[in-house]
Formats: structure tokens, sequence, C-alpha cells
């Protein structure tokens, strides 16, 4: 028969028995759970904190510079077929007209931005015929033909 006090004895060994291998089994779960956080990629650890996104860059308006152009056209007997490059470069054409002659426009371009200006015209008949382009009253093209040919001044 088992006496009581050995029976006690024996029942507080196998709780503490117990108990160790609780703390055991814990212990055990604790160092697995470090090696996993360690080892495991960020990414699958949930939802990835939002960086802060930069704001785009956008490219500083470019400044503009304003112009002022004059077609010029000097000659004797006027000049015909007379095709000029206007605002924007738009063509503009005259069949006849009488010298001297001259058309002129405003534009606007980015500055260091050199725009296409040019005009030509047929000389009618004897005599010197000359265009001219001005720029801001630069003379920035001229050219002169004395026959029946075709001048033009461009830049």
């Amino acid at each position: 028969m088992i006496r009581p006090a050995a029976k006690d004895q024996r029942d507080r060994a196998a709780r503490a028995r117990s108990a160790g291998s609780v703390v055991v089994v814990l212990g055990v779960l604790a160092a697995a759970f470090a090696v996993t956080s360690s080892i495991v990629p960020k990414s699958t650890r949930g939802p990835a904190k939002e960086q802060p996104v930069a704001a785009p860059v956008v490219p500083a308006a470019a400044r503009e510079v304003s112009h002022t152009v004059v077609y010029e056209l000097l000659g004797e007997n006027g000049a015909r077929n007379v095709t000029y490059a206007g605002a924007g470069s738009a063509l503009s054409q005259r069949s006849e007209v009488t010298t001297p002659w001259s058309a002129s426009f405003s534009e606007s371009v980015p500055a260091g931005r050199t725009p296409f200006r040019s005009i030509a015209a047929r000389n009618p008949g004897p005599g010197e015929l000359r265009c001219r382009i001005v720029v801001d009253d630069v003379v920035v093209a001229e050219k002169a033909v004395a026959d029946e040919s075709f001048v033009s001044c461009a830049v």
C-alpha cells in the first residue's frame, strides 16, 4: 500500500515534470519563432509600409521672347510670285507687289530658339530686286539680283 506522503511526493514530481515539459515546449516555440522571423523575407510578413512618393519633376516653363519681323522687297519694277514664312512659319503668297514692299509681324518663341524665316520673289524685269529680313531693327539677311531671276533671303 502507498503511503499518503509518498503519493503526494510522486504527484508533486509528476506535476514538476509536466510543468518542465511545458516550459521546454514554450522555449522551443520561442526559438522557432525567432529563427523564422529572421529567415522569412519581410514581404511575407504582411502589407508593406507605403514609401513616400516624390513629386514628379516638372520642367520649368521655357521663357518666351517676342520679336518683330519685317520682310522687305526693294527694287525698280516691283516683284512677282512673292512667298514668305510668316508667324509660326505659316506660308503667305502674293502674286504681284509694287516696290518698295514690306510685311511685318510679331512672334513669341522660346528663348534660345531661332524660328525659320524666309522670303523669295521673282524680279520681273531689268534692274535690281533686293530682299531683306529685319528682326528687331537688325538686318539678319539681305540679297539682290539684277536680272530676271528669283531672289531669296532666309535665316
